[in-house]
């Protein structure tokens, strides 16, 4: 089980760092890469045209404003590419966004929420659960924890009350 995270600028790396913690506590083992693909295109394609090979899954890819990079590593591998777009200083990540998900035909990338970077982790959890039945029950396990967690929250707010 391997996740390779790209972002391009190591400003992501914050908002990155939690799709990392994420994969992390499900065992997954991660390899994290800033390659551009406007500053280093040629490193950034040779990476994903390497990436199976490699032993790598899944592929997420993390950048900001015009947010090319999932979509450059999806147009040149067979693995699934998921994106988060990063919240940039001038439309606060629409601009990402839409660059994410405006994919044409053939060229798939899943898309999560504007610095989404937890559910881009769970995103690959789930990807490599239908290959590996440890994270299926991981993933289950962590369903119910979550579920949990807020029913507990609801009692507490009901006890003030």
């Amino acid at each position: 089980m391997k996740v390779a995270i790209l972002m391009g600028s190591d400003s992501d790396f914050p908002i990155v760092e939690r799709c990392i913690n994420v994969l992390k506590k499900f065992d997954v083992t991660v390899v994290a890469r800033v390659l551009s693909a406007h500053r280093t295109p040629h490193l950034a394609v040779e990476f994903a045209m390497s990436a199976e090979e490699e032993g790598f899954e899944v592929i997420i890819g993390a950048a900001g404003k015009a947010a090319h990079l999932a979509g450059v590593i999806a147009g040149v591998t067979i693995l699934p590419v998921i994106g988060i777009p990063i919240k940039s200083s001038t439309l606060d990540g629409l601009d990402s966004l839409l660059s994410m998900v405006q994919m044409p035909s053939g060229i798939p990338v899943a898309t999560v929420a504007v610095d989404g970077a937890e559910n881009a982790g769970l995103l690959a959890v789930q990807i490599l659960s239908v290959k590996y039945p440890e994270l299926k029950e991981k993933m289950r396990q962590y369903k119910k924890d979550m579920a949990m967690a807020v029913v507990q929250k609801d009692i507490s707010i009901q006890s003030r009350y």
